[in-house]
């Protein structure tokens, strides 16, 4: 095979390339809801000492107290209405705009990047307003739940979307929203960038554009967990600034009573950082100045606290994700012979 040819990037038909996004990213978001679950409530546990410990302690409790589809995956019917339609979109927003950099001469590597930025801001509008109902879904548990109080108690997702509108205002659905921007929009502009080269490595191993199960698997995980180490910083200030607890005083001069409701946990992603026993407060709402904070007080091991488990859970999620892209890329191309790749 030419060259050329195993250089040149695949241009699917869109409609194409955001039905297999759509189904590979919700597919790996569902397979990692359980590690997401447990991560929330390690979070936004209120209690003290906290119930939920180790990974393996509070996977234990939570399956043995609540079971598994109410317990480890409760908020999966969010999780998944946010994010098949937020990769729908995420895929088909890359694709569009990476084809419109290239063609108008912009470097490769920096079309990957770009277009990856705007995949995931396209993709935000929706997977941020899921991810806040998920994520209180998953804390709770089920209705009434006997086994741990968590402050929030809505009898299901609709019920909750219409409680937090409600009581708190549209604007709560996009709580975090900013915070969620500065770790996610360079997270998905490096995995993408990372997996178009790794891809273009792998097709020029192979000298065919097949490459193969093994390093189709290998090329997604790889570039997600790069991605997922590079930018674990920023993923720790975020989920530091979400989970800082802020009183601030009323007009009467009397702090403000904040109710588990409105209390700050993480949103998006699974963020795998928990912040260290004593870690003080940021006192911030700046990205920036609570980066400087942690390195001032922690030093570069602040930043990368939790690096592990967010490397390995990037690691399987893109792998699953790009995998699937793939293989379904080419099963709809085998399907709809009239619409062939560019």
């Amino acid at each position: 095979m030419r060259s050329d040819d195993l250089e040149a990037e695949g241009r699917p038909p869109y409609h194409h390339a955001m039905l297999a996004g759509g189904i590979g990213g919700s597919t790996g978001d569902l397979l990692m809801h359980s590690l997401d679950t447990v991560k929330t409530r390690q979070q936004g546990d209120p209690s003290v000492p906290p119930k939920y410990t180790s990974l393996g302690q509070s996977y234990y409790t939570i399956w043995r107290q609540e079971g598994i589809r109410r317990g480890l995956y409760g908020g999966w019917i969010p999780a998944l209405g946010g994010s098949f339609p937020a990769t729908v979109l995420f895929f088909g927003s890359y694709e569009w705009s990476k084809r419109v950099l290239i063609d108008h001469g912009l470097q490769h590597h920096l079309s990957y990047l770009s277009a990856g930025l705007v995949g995931d801001l396209a993709a935000s509008v929706v997977y941020v307003p899921s991810e806040v109902l998920k994520t209180r879904l998953q804390l709770q548990g089920r209705y009434n739940n006997p086994h741990f109080h968590s402050g929030y108690n809505y009898r299901g997702t609709i019920d909750a979307a219409r409680t937090i509108v409600r009581t708190e205002g549209v604007s709560a659905l996009f709580y975090g929203y900013k915070a969620t921007l500065y770790r996610d929009l360079p997270f998905s502009a490096l995995q993408l960038m990372f997996w178009e080269q790794f891809h273009t490595w792998a097709r020029r191993y192979k000298q065919s554009r097949d490459i193969g199960v093994p390093l189709e698997l290998l090329t997604g995980a790889a570039a997600g967990c790069l991605a997922g180490v590079m930018t674990c910083p920023l993923d720790v200030v975020k989920t530091r600034l979400q989970t800082q607890v802020n009183s601030t005083p009323d007009h009467g001069g009397q702090l403000r009573e904040l109710s588990l409701q409105k209390r700050h946990i993480s949103t998006s992603s699974p963020s795998t950082h928990r912040p260290q026993p004593g870690a003080i407060a940021l006192e911030t709402s700046s990205i920036v100045t609570g980066l400087k904070v942690i390195y001032r007080t922690e030093g570069i091991a602040g930043w990368f606290r939790g690096v592990g488990p967010r490397g390995v859970w990037t690691f399987i999620q893109s792998g699953c994700m790009l995998f699937l892209y793939q293989r379904l890329l080419r099963h709809l191309a085998t399907c709809d012979p009239a619409e062939k790749s560019l």
